[in-house]
C-alpha cells in the first residue's frame, strides 16, 4: 500500500480523480510540466543561496585568520575605534 505522510493510497487516488475532473486530461501534462519546472527552479535557487552563504562564511573565516595572524591590524583597528 502506498503511504505518503498522512495520506494513504486511496486518498491520493481520490485527489487525482478530482483534479482530472476539474482540469481535464488535456491540461494534466501541462500542469505536470509547469510543476516540474517550478520545483527545478526552487532547487536551483536553494543551491545558489547555500553557495553564497558558504562563500560569505569562508570569507569571514579568512578575515578572522588574517587578523589573528597580524597583531598590527588589530592595533590599527583599535586606534580607529578610539578616534
Amino acid at each position: 500500500m502506498l503511504f505518503i505522510g498522512p495520506l494513504g493510497g486511496w486518498e491520493i487516488i481520490i485527489i487525482f480523480v478530482i483534479v482530472l475532473i476539474i482540469f481535464g486530461p488535456s491540461k494534466l501534462p501541462q500542469m505536470g510540466q509547469s510543476l516540474g519546472k517550478a520545483i527545478k527552479e526552487f532547487k536551483k535557487a536553494g543551491k545558489e543561496l547555500r553557495s553564497e552563504v558558504s562563500d560569505l562564511d569562508d570569507d569571514e573565516k579568512e578575515e578572522r585568520k588574517k587578523s589573528a595572524n597580524n597583531p598590527e591590524s588589530q592595533k590599527d583597528s583599535e586606534v580607529k575605534k578610539g578616534s
